[in-house]
């Protein structure tokens, strides 16, 4: 079929075996393309077992800097078998389906609409390594090859990367080198080289990097000064812990004496975890702990109590698809309600919800200054996708004279020279924070019990109903006061007033702020978006709520957590806001939010407008 040509505008899909090795050279491919300085967003998409079972690994190439899932393939490398038939179904038509022709196509999967091309990579292997092990793997990178040489991509930039993942394994940078260059040969052998899709060199990703949200959150909780950490492995924030641990080896370390400034726990279930970074802040440390949904789930009852005896706690929580086990591999934005009123009774928590590693970076350290700030726990809702993919971000920033909020402390001297008895709980200032100590701060001045029942302002057990109002109605004051100190919703308005916005937040935006590109331009329809930063929300949410008839709420979980939670702190009218839901596990995509709202205003065309399909 005759095609145009498209260069660094496609997605690409590889279909492998876990624990076949394909990982690595999945990643190899991608961060060639990133070398050439073409923007991608790369999406790994895996079992939650060890090996085994189908894997797949996404890439979106764009030049112009769209880094959502767009939606849709356009070329799918098929090395798994098992999953041909599904992975030749999902590819659109005049897409290229490539696979390893060692052994045929099913004739019932054929399709006309596509081209297939077939590689023997296979047999190339066995022709060229005896150890079953080695051809495995290096078909992998054979693979690699063969994509460099169909979509015309510079070869050099392969040898660089493989020279540089191997620096200092001097024996393997030469077998893997003549694996890609199998390959390439294999493909311009085989096929008429390069196909319509096409990857040229170019100048769009600037000073960018390659990380994942969850190494950024490891280091801005170095950023940050946590000292201290106590966790619980579980998929998909073990590698928050991680990358933490990397970094306090290289920041932590006493200079002159080599001794460790810091201290991480492995502690025996996400119970005692909590426990102990509680312990480690009510002591005056900065601790932490990251979890997901099930974590999550199994700290509510201390997180209440960090609430109700105001001791500052920091919690990243990496969401995955629930309930329960769920799927530990899958990603979503399924813990909002319960991250915000986590524990019984009534509890609100500081959420922040980055969008971007950079954001990961920067809310995990002002967590910190947050949480100390308001004597409370404050809840970081990274995912699975943020977290564990590799994301473009513009470089982790640190000003110099940056200094931590430390909040409310009195110091020795401060007691010292109180006049009035000290009150633990006591509203002194009229901003509900009251005023803590740090133990042993002074030998006879300041002490107090710290509960997790009611009492007084003086620490003082009561069960005084008046009382018990008048410490959960300062908790309620400081509560507004947090609103106007934690990150503002960005809001971004079109050139004309409309009557129809769009929100989103966390890993929702870089889809939905593509997908409204796109509305605009190919459908002429011009729509105000916000993305929230955090919860409480500010005046600014409601203001922007208020100024529109209808506002879409992106997000991914079945039971619209996010309108759920705006609808319950603004009271709005349920049907003003739409809620736009994906939660198959996947990343949403910016064709999805397209078509839906797209759908959603061509068969609303009176006003009042009918109920929207989506409830």
């Amino acid at each position: 079929m005759k095609r145009d040509i498209v260069v660094n505008k496609f997605v690409i899909k590889f279909a492998n075996i876990n624990g076949t090795g394909s990982a690595s050279a999945n990643k190899l491919f991608a961060k060639a393309i990133f070398r050439l300085g073409v923007p991608i967003s790369p999406k790994n998409i895996f079992p939650s077992n060890i090996q085994g079972l189908p894997t797949w690994y996404e890439v979106r190439v764009n030049e112009n800097g769209f880094l959502g899932r767009r939606g849709g393939i356009d070329i799918m490398v098929a090395m798994n078998p098992q999953s041909m038939e599904r992975d030749i179904k999902e590819l659109d038509k005049g897409g290229y389906f490539i696979y390893d022709n060692t052994k045929g196509i099913p004739p019932e999967l054929m399709r006309d609409d596509i081209d297939i091309i077939g590689l023997p990579l296979t047999d190339a292997c066995r022709k060229m390594y005896d150890d079953p092990r080695k051809r495995q793997l290096f078909r992998n990178v054979m693979y690699v090859g063969a994509l460099a040489a169909l979509l015309d991509m510079e070869k050099e930039i392969f040898h660089q990367l493989i020279s540089d993942q191997f620096r200092g394994k001097t024996k393997l940078i030469e077998p893997n080198i003549q694996a890609l260059e199998a390959g390439y040969n294999l493909a311009k052998e085989t096929y008429n080289c390069p196909i319509s899709y096409r990857i040229e060199r170019r100048d769009n990703v600037g000073n960018k990097i390659l990380i994942d949200g969850n190494e950024a959150c490891g280091l801005g909780a170095v950023y940050g000064g946590a000292t201290v950490s106590a966790w619980y492995p579980i998929t998909p924030s073990t590698s928050v812990i991680d990358n933490f641990a990397r970094y306090v080896r290289k920041f932590r370390m006493d200079p002159e004496t080599g001794q460790k400034n810091y201290a991480i726990v492995q502690a025996e279930d996400e119970l005692a975890a909590i426990g102990m970074v509680i312990g480690a802040s009510w002591n005056g440390a900065r601790a932490f702990t990251a979890t997901s949904g099930p974590g999550l789930s199994l700290m509510n009852e201390f997180l209440g109590l960090a609430y109700f005896a105001e001791i500052p706690t920091v919690l990243i929580d990496v969401q995955r698809a629930g309930p329960s086990t769920g799927m530990p591999t899958r990603t979503q934005q399924s813990d909002v309600l319960a991250a915000a009123y986590a524990s019984h009774g009534d509890t609100k928590h500081i959420c922040l919800y980055p969008s971007t590693p950079k954001e990961c970076f920067e809310y995990t350290a002002t967590a910190f200054d947050l949480a100390e700030r308001f004597q409370t726990p404050v809840l970081v809702m990274s995912d699975l996708d943020l977290g564990m993919n590799d994301n473009m971000s513009e470089p982790m920033e640190w000003a110099p004279d940056r200094t931590y909020d430390r909040g409310k402390v009195h110091t020795r001297e401060d007691l010292e020279n109180l006049t009035e008895r000290y009150g633990r709980y006591q509203d002194v200032d009229g901003d509900g924070i009251p005023y803590r100590t740090y133990p042993g701060t002074h030998p006879t001045k300041g002490a107090f019990f710290t509960r997790g029942t009611s009492k007084d302002e003086f620490a003082i057990y009561t069960e005084i109903g008046g009382k018990y109002i008048e410490n959960m109605d300062r908790l309620q004051k400081k509560w507004k006061t947090a609103a106007n100190t934690v990150p503002k919703p960005i809001i971004r308005k079109t050139a004309k007033p409309c009557t129809i916005g769009v929100i989103h937040y966390g890993t929702s935006e870089a889809s939905t702020l593509e997908a409204l590109h796109h509305l605009n331009s190919l459908h002429g329809i011009s729509l105000d978006s916000m993305g929230i930063q955090a919860f409480p929300f500010s005046d600014e949410v409601e203001q922007f709520i208020n100024e529109h008839e209808y506002v879409f709420v992106v997000e991914q979980n079945r039971d619209a957590q996010m309108r759920t939670l705006l609808i319950n702190e603004f009271d709005f009218e349920p049907d003003r806001l739409v809620p736009l839901l994906h939660y198959d596990g996947s990343p949403i995509t910016a064709r999805y939010i397209r078509h839906e709202i797209r759908d959603w205003i061509l068969q609303t065309t009176t006003s009042p407008r009918r109920r929207s399909r989506f409830y």
